[in-house]
């Protein structure tokens, strides 16, 4: 029987050692397009992380201008990805939905759709970035994402994230995402999904009239996207910007502590057309500041928190028991 099994597995661990010996087992790695690093793309050094690894990666991006379509599956986490300057560190492409593709992708899809059009994707659970920039460069083209997050307890420090519509993609509803002190900008539902993400912090951009998130919160979900000592600013063509509106009916947004600018508009929310959303979507506001936070032509359907309930929503509230502080 011993024998058997050694016949039988030999061959698998053989593999699994050549796989796990191929792959970097340093906690540091750099990169820099200059070839003075490890490696010349960020995708060269995540695919090098060992697959599932049992310690934190950090992959140091220098400065400069990386041209990739970056993916972190699942499979490779605990990874920070630490630029060396917000500003001058920067992840672009240029993808869009309705984009041809070169050829055609696994599926036999011909085109980029806004789920496939991202710049970066994380898929890979807690992973952490620094100090970078994440662009979708396509223009104002319709949906072109710069970021969009699927993993489980991901945080974003100092970070921006440039784009038009949808640049950024909080995806799956089981998926817990802290962002502080980030500045994030766009047009249309340029902050949308369904995942539970608090942003610490942040300047929230408008650069023309429309809406800044477009919640897809499920009916499961406690809280969805929660905004607390934010900044909403706008282009100063930008007028009647809406905070948010229903993408899906238990959207949930909430916006505290924050300053809100003259452009968001008197009502605050938007029903997508549907007034069967305003019976089921959860709009929130609590002591903002700003003049776009006066909230006297509030739609009848958003709710003003009391203090007693406001000081209640916490991050362990949020997100159980992770503490993206820790």
């Amino acid at each position: 029987m011993k024998k058997y099994l050694s016949v039988i597995f030999l061959p698998v661990l053989l593999l699994l050692c050549a796989q796990m010996s191929a792959q970097d087992t340093r906690a540091r790695l750099v990169v820099a397009t200059d070839g003075t690093g490890d490696y010349k793309t960020i995708q060269e050094a995540v695919n090098a992380v060992r697959d599932f690894t049992l310690f934190r990666v950090t992959i140091f991006i220098r400065k400069g201008v990386y041209h990739e379509k970056l993916c972190i599956p699942t499979w490779k986490c605990s990874i920070t990805l630490q630029g060396e300057d917000r500003d001058s560190t920067i992840i672009t492409n240029a993808d869009y939905s309705g984009k041809d593709y070169p050829g055609k992708d696994a599926s036999g899809r011909t085109k980029f759709g806004t789920f496939t059009s991202y710049t970066v994707l994380v898929a890979g659970d807690d992973i952490i970035a620094e100090n970078l920039t994440f662009e979708n460069a396509a223009g104002p083209v319709g949906q072109a994402v710069a970021l969009h997050v699927e993993g489980d307890r991901c945080i974003f420090r100092n970070c921006r994230l440039l784009g038009n519509q949808d640049t950024f993609y909080a995806g799956r509803a089981d998926s817990r995402q802290y962002f502080q002190d980030c500045y994030i900008e766009g047009t249309t539902d340029f902050i949308f999904g369904a995942a539970t993400v608090w942003f610490e912090g942040c300047t929230i951009h408008s650069k023309r009239d429309s809406y800044i998130t477009a919640a897809s919160t499920t009916q499961r979900q406690s809280y969805g996207l929660v905004f607390n000592h934010c900044r909403l600013t706008a282009d100063s063509t930008a007028r009647k910007v809406y905070l948010g509106r229903p993408w899906r009916p238990y959207a949930a947004t909430l916006f505290m502590n924050s300053e809100l600018g003259s452009h968001i508009h008197p009502d605050g929310w938007h029903n997508w057309g549907k007034q069967e959303n305003e019976l089921t979507a959860r709009y929130n506001e609590y002591n903002n500041s700003g003049a776009g936070a006066v909230t006297t032509r509030r739609v009848a359907w958003a709710k003003l928190l009391t203090a007693k309930r406001g000081k209640y929503i916490t991050l362990t509230k949020v997100f159980g028991n992770w503490d993206p502080l820790k």
